[in-house]
């Protein structure tokens, strides 16, 4: 009989490549009958650009590609992290009225999987009332992606807030069965919490790239790649892409490609001088980003201010296994977890300043378009460590002996 997993979701789209893409196929291909629970916004599903589903999706519950998906309205589960607190610090199940819990239950899945604080609250209800009413013990899963709250941030959560969320965190990681988290520093963090959690890492990396064409780096043009969101000058700016732009190209063939770019609603405009120079593919389909980088030479990474984050610091994005994967080198600023990946695999180049300036970033690109050999080492060590060690075939045997070890009720303390 196959084993049933409940993925449990509170803000991520339903379409998210970690938890859809990467997770929910590979537990469907491999013999578990997975649901997804998802949010509806304002009555709609939303897509990874926050675009709404207008006329797609709009059934309570349905099936895609294979995966049951059951909805709910997020406007009926906001619950503060202080009433949430509350509720766990209660001790039984009586206080999870909520919908995702709820809807959960009725699920009567072996493994339950939460991916945020909402999720893992609804999940500790869902583990609960299985165990004190029908006397059925369920496994949980916290899938941690990033920091949530970030320790450093003192600007986006109010003080008070954090601190009611960090509380709340660390007590309900004493009630879940497995953490999975993206980084070796974020497993690291959860450690120092609880010594005797027990931790996979399960990197946000793509399978690997088929068909891959070696790059010669033989013609003279020179192309750059942000992939993902672009959001302000933390992450992703727009005025440094185009400063970078400018200066680049006034000394040799340069082109700067985004894939992707601003989120649904928002536009981005480019500079009347640098049009030619850049190239927007705007948000393109997951299995289909190898295509776009196949004109690629350097994939670029700036993730600024990481004195007021740890999640940046210590972040392995998507994007950043995009690049390798397809054997592009990566030119990032100082990020701890990121800069010790370059640094001992050298597929890249890391400017020394926690906080790099477009300048900083333009003579790094002219520096490696002159040494044209040394990019062809680093785009050649990029691809063999995706193959050998971090491409998604590898984190899903991963993936998969986490869960089989949660069934089998021999879940290991991996230290």
């Amino acid at each position: 009989m196959k084993k049933k997993v409940c993925m449990l979701i509170h803000t991520h789209s339903f379409l998210d490549s970690r938890i859809f893409k990467k997770e929910a196929k590979t537990l469907q291909k491999n013999g578990y009958d997975v649901t997804m629970i998802v949010p509806r916004v304002k009555g709609n599903l939303f897509d990874i650009d926050k675009a709404p589903f207008n006329d797609r999706f709009l059934q309570p519950s349905f099936m895609h590609e294979d995966i049951k998906i059951v909805t709910y309205k997020i406007e009926s589960f906001k619950p503060s992290p202080i009433e949430m607190q509350s509720h766990i610090d209660h001790g039984n199940h009586t206080k999870f009225e909520n919908p995702l819990t709820q809807l959960g239950l009725e699920e009567k899945a072996d493994i339950y999987h939460a991916h945020e604080l909402g999720s893992l609250y609804a999940g500790i209800g869902i583990k609960r009332k299985m165990k004190e009413l029908h006397n059925t013990e369920v496994k949980l899963i916290y899938d941690s992606h990033d920091l949530i709250p970030d320790p450093l941030d003192n600007k986006t959560i109010p003080q008070k807030r954090k601190t009611a969320m960090l509380k709340l965190l660390n007590t309900m990681i004493k009630e879940i069965d497995q953490l999975i988290t993206v980084s070796h520093s974020i497993k690291s963090w959860y450690l120092s919490k609880n010594p005797l959690l027990p931790v996979e890492i399960i990197y946000n990396s793509p399978p690997l790239a088929k068909p891959f064409e070696p790059k010669d780096y033989k013609n003279n043009k020179l192309t750059v790649c942000y992939e993902g969101h672009i959001a302000d000058n933390k992450k992703g700016s727009r005025d440094k892409i185009f400063d970078i732009t400018n200066i680049c190209s006034k000394q040799t063939d340069f082109n700067f490609k985004i894939i992707g770019g601003v989120l649904h609603g928002h536009s981005l405009t480019v500079p009347d001088n640098l049009k030619k120079h850049v190239e927007l593919t705007g948000w393109v389909d997951y299995h289909s980003i190898s295509k776009h980088m196949e004109n690629v030479d350097i994939g670029w990474i700036d993730f600024d201010d990481l004195s007021q984050s740890l999640n940046r610091s210590y972040a392995l994005p998507n994007k950043f296994f995009s690049y390798l994967n397809n054997g592009i080198p990566v030119v990032v600023n100082k990020c701890h977890e990121m800069e010790e990946f370059i640094r001992t695999h050298k597929c890249g180049l890391v400017i020394n300043k926690p906080k790099a300036t477009a300048q900083d970033y333009a003579r790094a690109f002219l520096y490696l378009n002159k040494n044209r050999a040394k990019l062809t080492q680093m785009s050649v060590n990029a691809r063999k460590v995706m193959e050998n060690l971090y491409s998604w075939e590898h984190m899903e045997k991963r993936l998969l002996n986490v869960y089989e070890s949660l069934i089998n009720g021999n879940s290991p303390f991996i230290l």
